[in-house]
C-alpha cells in the first residue's frame, strides 16, 4: 500500500542550497563578498580601513537587499535586471511583421529643450511589435488555434462552474477524484486561467424596456421596467464584471531536440515540409488532449466549450485591453486579414464645426412688389392706415 506524500503548495520554489539561501542568493552574496576582499587587499597600503569601510559597507548592504529582498514574491535582483532591460529597450513599437522601413529624417528627429539644454535631438528608432501569438486559425473541428510561433500551438476553451460547498462530503469527494484523474493524465502543459471582465447592460437594458410593452399582463410590464431600471441604477453605481474560466492547451512543435537543418541555413528550405507536418501533429494532438479533458471533467459537471477563431481571437483581444467594454465577438477582424470601411468620419460623429463647408446654392426666392401708399397719405410708406401705428400713440390713447 502506497504512503500518501505531502507535495508543497509552491511548487515553483526554488531549492535553499545553504541554508535559507538558494543558488542565485549566495552567488550574488559570494560575489559580492570576493569584490569586496579584492578591493580591500589592493587599497590596503594606500586607503585606511576607516575609509574602505565608508565605501564597502553601503555596496555590502546594498548587496544584501537584492539578494534577500522580495517584492510582489519576486526577488529584487530581477526586478532591476527587469528594470535595466527596460530603460535600455526601444520605446516605439510597431505592428511591422515584415520589418521596419527608415523613417524620414523629419519624424526620427525631435527637438526639445530639457535638462540637457535648448536645441537636443532625441531619435526615434521603431522596432517591430513582437506578440506571443501570430494569429488564430479555424481547423474546421469548431476549435480555434493559437499560433504561437517557435513556442508551440494553444487551444483556448471555457468552462462552467460547480458549487462545491453545497455539495455533501461524498459528492465533494467524487468531484475531487474526478479533478484528480484529468490533472493525473497530463502530458504537456496546461493553463486554467480564471479571469474577470467587464460588462455592459446597456443592450440587454434596452430589449428589457423594448419587450415590457409586450407582456400579456400590466403587473408583468411594470416588473420589467422596474427592473430595467434597477439594472440602469446598479450600472451607474459600481463597475460590472464577469467571471469566466478558461482552459488553455499548448503543444510544442517539437517532442525531440531540434534537428541539424536549423543550425546550417542552406538546409532550412528542406525542413519546410517537415515544420508542416509538425504543425499538423501538434494540431492533432491538441484535439485529442481537448477532447480527453472533455470527458474527464464531464464526470465533475463542468462543461468544455471549445472557441473557434473568431471567438478566441475576441478573447486574446479583451486579454490585451482589459479596460475596453468591448465583448469577445465574431466581427474583429482576424490577424492577417486587411481592413476596410465604408463608414467615414462624418457619417458617425457628423460634421466637424470648426471646418468650414461650403453651403448649397438656392435661388433666391421672388421679392413681393411693394405695397402701394395709401390713398388718404396718412399711412406710412409701405403700411395701411389701420396697420400704422407706434407704442407711444398706444400709450398716449390710454
Amino acid at each position: 500500500m502506497t504512503t500518501p506524500v505531502r507535495v508543497p503548495a509552491d511548487v515553483d520554489r526554488p531549492d535553499r542550497v545553504l541554508g535559507p539561501l538558494t543558488a542565485r542568493q549566495l552567488a550574488i552574496l559570494g560575489v559580492t563578498g570576493v569584490l569586496l576582499y579584492g578591493l580591500h587587499a589592493l587599497t590596503r597600503p594606500l586607503v585606511p580601513l576607516p575609509v574602505f569601510l565608508v565605501v564597502a559597507v553601503p555596496l555590502a548592504v546594498a548587496a544584501a537587499v537584492l539578494a534577500l529582498g522580495h517584492r510582489d514574491g519576486l526577488p529584487l535582483d530581477m526586478l532591476a535586471l527587469a528594470a535595466i532591460r527596460q530603460r535600455f529597450s526601444p520605446r516605439h513599437r510597431v505592428a511591422a511583421p515584415d520589418g521596419v522601413r527608415p523613417a524620414p529624417a523629419w519624424l526620427t528627429a525631435r527637438q526639445h529643450a530639457d535638462r540637457r539644454g535648448p536645441g537636443a535631438v532625441e531619435t526615434v528608432s521603431p522596432v517591430p511589435l513582437e506578440l506571443p501569438a501570430d494569429g488564430v486559425d479555424d481547423t474546421g473541428a469548431l476549435a480555434g488555434i493559437v499560433d504561437l510561433g517557435d513556442d508551440g500551438l494553444a487551444v483556448i476553451a471555457t468552462c462552467s462552474t460547480v458549487n462545491f460547498s453545497l455539495r455533501t462530503p461524498s459528492e465533494q469527494e467524487a468531484l475531487v477524484a474526478s479533478f484528480a484523474r484529468y490533472l493525473h493524465s497530463l502530458t504537456a502543459p496546461v493553463q486554467i486561467l480564471v479571469r474577470a471582465e467587464r460588462i455592459d447592460l446597456a443592450p440587454e437594458i434596452a430589449a428589457l424596456r423594448a419587450r415590457a410593452g409586450g407582456l400579456p399582463h400590466p403587473a408583468l410590464e411594470a416588473a420589467a421596467r422596474d427592473h430595467a431600471d434597477f439594472l440602469t441604477e446598479l450600472a451607474a453605481q459600481t463597475d460590472l464584471l464577469r467571471r469566466q474560466v478558461l482552459l488553455v492547451l499548448r503543444e510544442p512543435l517539437r517532442t525531440a531536440p531540434p534537428a541539424p537543418e536549423r543550425v546550417w541555413p542552406w538546409r532550412r528550405a528542406e525542413a519546410a515540409p517537415r515544420l508542416a507536418g509538425a504543425r499538423q501533429a501538434a494540431e492533432q494532438r491538441l484535439v485529442r488532449r481537448l477532447g480527453e479533458a472533455t470527458d474527464l471533467l464531464g464526470a465533475a459537471g463542468i462543461v468544455i466549450t471549445p472557441l473557434d477563431a473568431a471567438a478566441a481571437t475576441g478573447v486574446l483581444a479583451a486579454a490585451c485591453n482589459p479596460d475596453t467594454l468591448l465583448p469577445p465577438s465574431a466581427a474583429l477582424a482576424a490577424a492577417d486579414e486587411v481592413i476596410t470601411s465604408t463608414t467615414s468620419f462624418t457619417d458617425l460623429y457628423g460634421p466637424d464645426p470648426d471646418t468650414p463647408t461650403a453651403t448649397p446654392h438656392r435661388p433666391r426666392p421672388a421679392q413681393p412688389p411693394p405695397p402701394q401708399p395709401s390713398p388718404s397719405g396718412r399711412g406710412g410708406p409701405w403700411l395701411g392706415e389701420d396697420d400704422d401705428w407706434d407704442y407711444d400713440d398706444e400709450i398716449e390713447s390710454r
